[in-house]
Order: structure tokens, then sequence, then C-alpha cells
């Protein structure tokens, strides 16, 4: 077993290490987001027949070269790919694994099947088009890159997906493939999201595998609650939060304004890096709240992601994903995502006339984490205006240009070019999708009973770690947290 931490051998040999593996055994590999936060991909091997729970993009700089190895397995030996949700993190890779030979069904709820195809075909687009850049600017400073000019996947093969996503509702359970059942609940994460119970059975048992993609919070304004984890004998849980707790007492509307009326008051723009699905919409709803409860100024706010904009119009034809306020408010007022002064910028023209603006503007844009995308630019103009305001509302993963600003940063380097770092860099941490380590406990301890093992994944290598030591003084089970590419198994 490559590479595994000596918690896991240990499992691994409780488990039958030593003893020849059966081909009815059920085998766990972890391919992705073990020790690191994305590029999250788990492959459930039963009886010949394999599944792959998320097949995700590698965004953390140290690990990006990976989306560029082969697949551990050959795409077109899988039955099928589960999909918890729509972030890139999460589905950023299924272009490339169908342009390498998948043909099989991809299981997802039917709005994240909607967005992700949204998401897939504007991660291709960027690529081609930040290659293109690359290509451009090399030529310029007479350089020529070691890793060649292709994209790691064109639009033709995020094309090629939409054909193979299959819409599943939740609650329902469907065979994904002979003798493996798939259950998808609720995950509050964000709009479509689940969390899947996959149940195995062979050679007279059966076994359930729990995923939890990533987990909401509760008291979300937009999506509904996360269901409780159920019954289920192994537990793949996130720890992306997994070493902290949110700040339960800020009002998050409060720190919101504050950060707006100072960089109004300086003269400057607030530039936010957001994901387009959910957090994108979430800034609409409550800039809308402070535009009414008139406090923060009227001013410009430019939603400058085209994958947003149609993320928000697919939300509206999914009223099974909203929370029952939010359902409500819809239906007897409208949408709430809407107010004087936002203003789409879908094309790249629109983009680009947006440092023409006089005046203060709040600039809503991807990526989430600053890794690419419409974002780069705004950063580029703004980074080095003292007068400007960076704002985050997301999780930065490790080595993402998003987090060495959080970090303190003096110097970045932004499309090829060194900027002196003088704007203002805020964070209000409480817009956060993810749960953090009480409230994933909180989800687990929803099991019916104590499950044989619970694997943490999805978080930095320390949180994750500490996460699985925590959740075993807390209750006694015994929690690990997987290395890349470590297996196991299960029967």
């Amino acid at each position: 077993m490559r590479g595994a931490s000596l918690a896991l051998q240990a499992y691994y040999h409780n488990r039958g290490r030593g003893v020849k593996i059966d081909s009815m055994d059920i085998a766990l590999s972890f391919l992705g987001a073990a020790q690191n936060v994305t590029g999250s991909r788990h492959l459930l091997e039963m009886d010949g027949r394999k599944i792959l729970v998320d097949c995700g993009l590698y965004q953390e700089r140290r690990f990006q070269s990976r989306n560029w190895d082969p697949f551990p397995i050959k795409p077109s030996k899988l039955d099928a790919v589960l999909l918890t949700h729509a972030h890139l993190d999460h589905c950023g890779l299924l272009p490339k694994l169908v342009k390498e030979g998948f043909n099989g069904r991809i299981y997802c709820t039917g709005a994240t099947a909607e967005i992700a195809q949204f998401i897939l075909l504007d991660s291709a687009h960027i690529q081609e088009e930040d290659v293109a850049f690359k290509r451009k600017r090399h030529a310029k400073q007479n350089r020529v890159s070691p890793f060649g000019y292709q994209p790691l996947y064109t639009t033709e093969d995020a094309q090629k997906c939409e054909a193979l996503f299959a819409p599943v509702a939740y609650n329902t359970p469907i065979e994904v493939a002979k003798g493996i059942t798939a259950v998808f609940h609720e995950a509050g994460h964000v709009f479509g999201s689940s969390t899947i119970s996959v149940s195995a059975q062979t050679n007279g048992m059966a076994r359930t595998v729990l995923f939890s993609g990533d987990v909401g919070r509760w008291n979300n304004p937009i999506i509904a609650d996360p269901d409780l984890a159920g019954q289920a004998d192994y537990v793949l849980v996130e720890s992306t939060y997994g070493d902290r707790l949110h700040d339960q007492d800020a009002d998050i509307n409060d720190r919101l304004a504050d950060v707006i009326n100072r960089a109004v008051a300086a003269g400057g723009n607030i530039i936010i890096p957001s994901f387009a699905l959910e957090r994108s919409q979430e800034l609409l709803y409550r800039l809308n709240q402070l535009h009414d409860a008139k406090r923060i100024p009227h001013l410009p706010v430019f939603l400058d992601s085209p994958m947003a904009i149609r993320i928000t119009r697919v939300m509206k034809e999914h009223p099974e994903c909203f929370n029952s306020n939010m359902a409500e408010q819809i239906r007897n007022h409208g949408t709430p995502l809407d107010f004087p002064g936002l203003m789409m910028t879908e094309t790249t023209d629109h983009s680009k006339a947006i440092n023409a603006v006089k005046g203060s503007c709040i600039v809503i844009a991807g990526s989430g984490m600053c890794t690419g995308g419409r974002i780069k630019h705004h950063l580029a103009h703004n980074i080095s205006n003292p007068r400007s305001t960076i704002l985050f509302v997301g999780y930065q993963a490790v080595d993402t240009l998003g987090r060495i600003l959080l970090d303190g940063a003096g110097q970045v380097r932004i499309l090829g070019q060194e900027y002196q770092v003088k704007a203002s860099i805020a964070r209000i941490n409480g817009f956060s999708a993810h749960a953090d380590r009480d409230e994933l406990m909180c989800w687990l301890a929803g099991l019916a009973r104590p499950p044989r093992q619970v694997f943490v994944i999805h978080g930095e290598a320390q949180t994750a770690v500490k996460f699985a030591q925590y959740l075993t003084e807390k209750t006694g089970w015994s929690a690990i947290a997987p290395n890349y590419q470590d297996r196991v198994v299960l029967s």
C-alpha cells in the first residue's frame, strides 16, 4: 500500500493485509483530497465493479501537476461516477476523464448536473484562454514553457460530459452498478450538493460507505440544512474547518457593511473573489439587504462572472434546493438576488470596461481562490492601489494566490507580472459554506451506531490529522487521515 501512514497500515493489517484479497472484497482508494483540500477523488471497488466518487481538480499550486498525471485506473474501466456537487475541486477533472475513455453515467442531483455543465465549460474556456495568454506572454519575453502550451482539456472535451449526466432525486435509492446502490442526501453546502450513501452487497454481506462531500452549515439564508449522517459502516468526512470554530458572534452584515463603507470612504474599489456557486448568490442576497436598510451607499455592483449569472438563473428552476424561508420569499416577493445598481457582466469587453468606472464600485468575480478567471485581471488593476480593498469571503487553500495574499505577502505574481500589495486585505469567515469542527460533529452524531472506521479527508494535513484525533477522543471511534493513493479493504 503506497505511502500509507502507520495508523492506516495498522488498520489495513487488521482488515486483511497479508491475506490474498478476494475478488468479492470491497476496496477503497484515496485518489485525491487526502491530507490536502482539493482534487477530491475516491474509488470504490467490488467484484470487478468500480465506482468513482467525485473527480475534482487540484487547485493548490504544489499539487496542480497531479491534474496532468494519468488516472490510476483506466477511465474506460469505471462503471459510474457519483458527484457530490459542482465545485471545481469535486467535478473539475470530469472532462479529462471523458477525454481519456470514460463513457459511463455521472450520477448527481438535477441542480448539480445543470450547474456542473456550466462550470466545466467555463473551466475549459479559462484553460484555453490561459494557454493562449501564456503563449503570447512567453513570446514577448523570449521564453519557452517546459510544460508546453496545451490546455488540460478543451471546451469540446467539456461538452462531451453533458450527455453522461444522470440526474437523481434526493433520498431515492438508485442502482449505479450491479450490487451497488447509492442514495443522495442534502448536504447543505451549495445549491444541489449531496452527501452520498453507497451500499454494496457481495458474498452474502452488505457494507455501507458514506461520503460526506462537503458538509454545509445550518441556518443558511438560501439553501436547506444538511441531512444528518445516517447508518453507515464506513464514513469519509471532510475536515476543511475541522480544527476550528466559525465566529458565531459577529454579524456578517455588520462586517460586510463596515468593509464596504471603509473602502468607499477611502475612494477605492471592493474586489471580492467569489465562487460562482452559492457564495456569489449569498453575497447578492446580503448586499440587497444592506441596500434596503440604507447601511451602504448605492454604488455600482458588478457580478463579473458569466458562470455565476447562469447559476443564479438555474437556481430559480430548482425550488427543492431552497430552504422554506427563501422559497416563500421568492413566491411572495420575487428574487432577493437583484437590486438597483447590480450589473451582470457576461462579455469580456464589459468586464474590461469596469476598470474605467469612476468612483468606488464592488466587483464580484471568480475564481474564488484566485487561481484563474476574471478575478486575476481585477486584482492586477487594484492590488497596488492603497485605496482599494480585496475582500475574501471563502476558504483559501494553501499555495493558492488567495491564501498567499491572506498570509500577508508584500509582493505577488499575477498574470506573469510582479505587483506590490498595497491594497487592504480583508476577510469575513462567517460566509463559509463548510461546517466547522462542532458542526461536523453534529452531522456525525446522526449515525445510528458507531461506524467501523472513519476516514478524515478534504482538509490540510495538520487539520485532517487533528480532527481525526479529536473525533476519536470525543467518541471512541477509530478515525484516521489517509494519505494520497492509500488503499484499504473494507470487508
